[in-house]
């Protein structure tokens, strides 16, 4: 037989009454309707107070100290170091930042720097946005290549 769209009703306590408060004493929810006697709760305009409010208190976020300065223009590198290059890779390869990205080197290719922490033998063209002056020397002297990779290259790539 099946059902018919009219004859669909919500299961056995799945809905309720609408409370009317305000209606007067035989209602039970009449002169203050429900919300007691006096205080911040029972007048209008309480539910709009923000999550963070706390009763006139001095808030949270006021209370804890604030020490140093967060510069909103800082550049952070991921930073790579010699030996790992010498561990991971063979003689003759390339290295990009991509690159160090698939092995799992680096989590993120915005920023890479090398530095020169470890001993190079092979001949590796490594080419990353920073270098510092021992990780260059160390590339030049196994006979490998060092390019840097400019900011605005890396924008026209994208």
């Amino acid at each position: 037989m099946g059902f018919k769209l009219h004859q669909l009703k919500p299961a056995e306590g799945a809905t309720h009454k609408e409370k009317r408060v305000g209606r007067g004493i035989g209602s039970g929810h009449g002169k203050t309707s429900t919300r007691g006697h006096k205080g911040q709760k029972s007048r209008r305009g309480y539910g709009d107070l923000p999550a963070f409010f706390e009763g006139g208190q001095t808030p949270f976020i006021m209370r804890i100290p604030k020490r140093g300065f967060k510069n909103p223009n800082t550049v952070e590198y991921e930073i790579v170091n010699i030996k790992t290059l010498e561990e991971r890779f063979d003689s003759g390869a390339e290295i990009t930042p991509e690159v160090l990205y698939e092995k799992g080197i680096i989590k993120c290719t915005k920023n890479v720097k090398i530095l020169g922490d470890g001993e190079l033998t092979k001949s590796l063209t490594v080419k990353a946005h920073k270098f510092s002056r021992s990780a260059v020397e160390k590339i030049e002297k196994a006979g490998g290549k060092v390019e840097v990779i400019s900011k605005e290259s890396a924008q026209a790539e994208e």
